[in-house]
């Protein structure tokens, strides 16, 4: 199998993730009446899930590393906790479909930027015409799914 059929089956088992994870994540947050509790549970078996497997690998060492990487790059953990947070809070009220797809709307519009600039150290793919339209396209599908 090529390497980038390896890639494009892990994204797309991540994808099929992301609304498992915003269903059962927003389940636990009505349980407990706290999406934020919910969401510290999640990270602490998301920490100790990243932890083993960084153990297992034998990898551990690189953890020094982040002593010299650009401090604006762990920025990202804001992101991750604002996003697990929304969805666990907005999607018992919204729907986990409606509030995944306009996730996945913000995805589109976001990866075109970053892929066109090559930000935060991404392979630059501009933005061409074809490009523009395949993304207008894919949001005109997240428009259609949402309409009743």
């Amino acid at each position: 199998m090529p390497v980038t059929t390896q890639y494009a089956a892990v994204m797309l088992l991540a994808g099929i993730g992301i609304p498992v994870l915003a269903s059962m994540n927003a389940a636990l947050g009505t349980r407990m009446n706290s999406p934020v509790a919910a969401g510290v549970i999640l990270f602490v078996v998301a920490f100790v899930t990243a932890l083993i497997v960084l153990i297992a690998i034998g990898q551990t060492s690189a953890i020094s590393q982040a002593a010299v990487a650009p401090k604006h790059l762990f920025l990202a953990g804001i992101l991750v906790a604002f996003y697990v947070l929304s969805i666990t809070y907005v999607a018992p009220h919204f729907g986990v479909g409606n509030a995944v797809f306009f996730v996945l709307l913000g995805q589109l519009i976001s990866a075109a930027a970053i892929d066109h600039f090559g930000l935060f150290g991404a392979q630059v793919s501009p933005l061409s015409l074809t490009r523009a339209a395949g993304v207008g396209l894919m949001a005109a599908g997240v428009f259609v799914t949402q309409q009743v």
